[in-house]
């Protein structure tokens, strides 16, 4: 397959998966009224965030892909895909707080197999991860935050 034709699929998948969810999600009356704890970001932030942490998530998977389609790295980049996905309908749409931190913590955990499994073999891949672990490791300090408070 081109290259430029298999990284065209994984920023359609991953960029366009996470825009269709957070259209079909969106935050609405109920987040609105949840308590929030003091370090929540304003609501703007999380667009360009996301969108910005898709691109590095989809170019890092293309990578894995093209160095090894069945390794454990790639494997790992499926589920923390499978789990980034999972969470937003659990969260924003079944209203699931207390299982949506069972999935974020699960996906911070992948991530972080992936940064481990693929460092060896990608060093770029990883470091394209680091930022998303940092920000999933907010996402769950504030997932468990609302957690406690609401």
């Amino acid at each position: 397959m081109n290259r430029w034709v298999s990284l065209t699929g994984f920023l359609a998948l991953t960029v366009g998966g996470g825009l269709v969810l957070g259209l079909l999600t969106a935050p609405g009356a109920w987040y609105a009224g949840l308590a929030k704890p003091a370090f929540n970001p304003p609501a703007w932030v999380f667009g360009p965030v996301w969108t910005a942490l898709y691109v590095m998530i989809a170019v890092a998977g293309w990578r894995t892909f093209e160095r090894d389609r069945t390794g454990w790295p790639m494997t790992l980049w499926w589920a923390q895909l499978g789990l980034n996905f999972l969470w937003t309908p659990v969260f924003f749409a079944a209203h699931r707080i207390g299982l949506a931190l069972v999935v974020i913590m699960l996906m911070l955990a992948t991530l972080l197999g992936f940064i481990a499994a693929a460092w060896r073999r990608d060093r770029a891949a990883a470091w394209l991860f680091v930022p998303y672990a940092a920000w999933v490791a907010f996402a769950s300090a504030l997932n468990a935050s609302l957690y406690l408070l609401n």
